[in-house]
């Protein structure tokens, strides 16, 4: 459907960081950032919580790796989208697949972390993906479409307008095992093309990530595919080097 990428799709990198980091990496990545920025690409770092502020002090775009479906209330250790949003971050990771593995968030409550998210303002990157008996039984594009439509019955397909969607196989995250850049190409387009169904002109202006195991080896490759609008990095984004090189790979200057 798509002859190749839309120019409206501004190139993004997401850097994941886990619970890793500390003040010191803060300074060393924005130091690094900050020589890559242009505006060809967008670059946005998810810190642990207690690195929110020092991150945006440093001047990078910031997100939170997860946020509250409740508004303010008794919600020990949780966090709200309007202190997110007050703090001065932009965006916020919802469904990653850790959340909904090892804290069993479902397709519901994920799509109420996107509904909330978006009522103050924050910019939700929804995470989908599929695992690896999923993905080995043939399920993928079952499974994604699952996670996308919850959010679609929720809020409409209108809401994806304000989001980003990235796409993680389980099975490449954290594994040294990555998608082809066919494999991710060929499920990226399912995503375009399943919004397109719906509503054209938001699907080809919708930036879909590609995240698992993606480095700087391998980002060049798969950022020049039709339906790949960037990624979403966990291990590499804690090298100062590998990040920058894979920010260069989306701005096509490798």
């Amino acid at each position: 459907m798509w002859s190749g990428k839309m120019a409206a799709r501004k190139a993004m990198v997401a850097g994941n960081w886990k619970m890793n980091g500390s003040l010191e990496l803060v300074k060393q990545m924005s130091d690094a950032i900050n020589n890559v920025k242009s505006n060809e690409i967008d670059i946005v770092l998810f810190p642990p919580f207690p690195l929110v502020s020092a991150m945006i002090a440093s001047g990078v775009s910031t997100g939170t790796q997860t946020v509250s479906e409740n508004t303010p209330g008794a919600f020990t250790g949780e966090v709200d989208a309007q202190l997110i949003k007050e703090l001065g971050a932009q965006y916020v990771l919802v469904g990653h697949s850790e959340r909904r593995s090892i804290y069993k968030e479902s397709n519901d409550v994920v799509a109420a972390k996107f509904a909330r998210a978006q009522q103050v303002g924050l910019t939700p990157i929804l995470c989908v993906g599929e695992s690896e008996s999923e993905q080995e039984n043939g399920k993928t594009e079952q499974i994604v479409a699952a996670q996308i439509d919850a959010v679609i019955e929720k809020l409409g397909v209108a809401a994806l307008k304000d989001s980003v969607i990235a796409y993680e196989p389980v099975w490449a995250i954290g594994t040294g095992k990555t998608a082809s850049p066919e494999q991710a190409q060929s499920v990226h387009k399912f995503i375009r093309d399943k919004i397109a169904s719906l509503n054209s002109d938001l699907a080809q202006g919708l930036t879909i990530l590609y995240g698992g195991s993606v480095n700087e080896k391998n980002s060049e490759l798969l950022f020049a595919q039709t339906d790949i609008d960037g990624g979403l990095i966990g291990g590499a984004s804690l090298k100062a080097d590998s990040f920058t090189a894979i920010c260069n790979s989306a701005k096509g200057t490798v």
